[in-house]
Formats: structure tokens, sequence, C-alpha cells
């Protein structure tokens, strides 16, 4: 199956995440903002998961997405951006094609699947990107 999903452009078959992966205890100490964020979202959701803060591509990446993540416990995205700290909608489509041109350079980087509550989620734990994609959304608030 995961063959033809391939061929007629389906979701990859990625591995399944280790349990034991540093990655996956990221993924569990925010389970539940997970869970809710892909209850409201009903899109396929790609996480990016670190210590401090987390990232989730909605949708797909690259050409059609959103981006949320998730610091202090709550779950931040552009919208909240805007609300709380007036950042003009102008500047969130450069901040969009950014983040565009990052997910693009870390194609390559090794994916997993992950499951949280009923969802199957992609989890990329690369630092790189995570960095890449903190420290462009920073630049918005600074």
């Amino acid at each position: 199956m995961g063959f033809l999903d391939k061929l007629l452009g389906g979701k990859p078959d990625y591995p399944r995440l280790d349990d034991g992966s540093v990655a996956a205890g990221h993924l569990q100490h925010i389970r539940n903002q997970l869970q809710t964020l892909a209850e409201e979202a009903k899109q396929p959701l790609e996480v990016i998961p670190g210590e401090d803060s987390t990232y989730v591509f909605i949708g797909k990446p690259p050409k059609k997405f959103g981006v949320a993540w998730i610091e202090d416990g709550r779950v931040h995205n552009f919208k909240t951006l805007v609300e709380e700290n007036g950042v003009e909608p102008r500047r969130l489509a450069q901040v969009a094609e950014q983040l565009r041109e990052i997910y693009e350079a870390n194609q390559q980087d090794e994916r997993f699947s992950a499951k949280v509550g009923d969802k199957e989620l992609v989890v990329t734990p690369s630092d790189d990107f995570r960095k890449q994609v903190h420290d462009t959304i920073q630049k918005v608030l600074h």
C-alpha cells in the first residue's frame, strides 16, 4: 500500500518514531496541545519538536500550509501574532515565504510518523530545521 500511495500521490510511509527517543519525549510533554491542534486543524500536521518550542506545519507544505507553535503550554499562530503583537499582515506574508523556503531547504531531513490521539502526525526531529523556523518567527516579534 505504501508504494501505491507514493505512486498515486498519497502520504509517504514514514517509519514509526521510537517511543524512547528525545523527540517522542517532547511530543509527550505537549500531547494535549497537539491533540487540540489536530482536532481544530483537520489537516495533516508535521511537527518539529524541541525542548522549549515545537513548530507545526499545517496542511501540505511547501505549497499550501499554515504554521503554529507551542511555547509555554500555549499554541500560537499568525493570528495570535496579529492580535497580541500587532504584526502587520503584509509582514506575515513575507514570513510565510521565508518559512516555505526553510521547509524546502529541509525536505531531505529524516521524518517519522507518530500518533497523538487518533491523529497520525509526521515528525521531523531536526534541531537545525527547528532553529531556522524559530529564528524566523522570533524576528517578527523583535
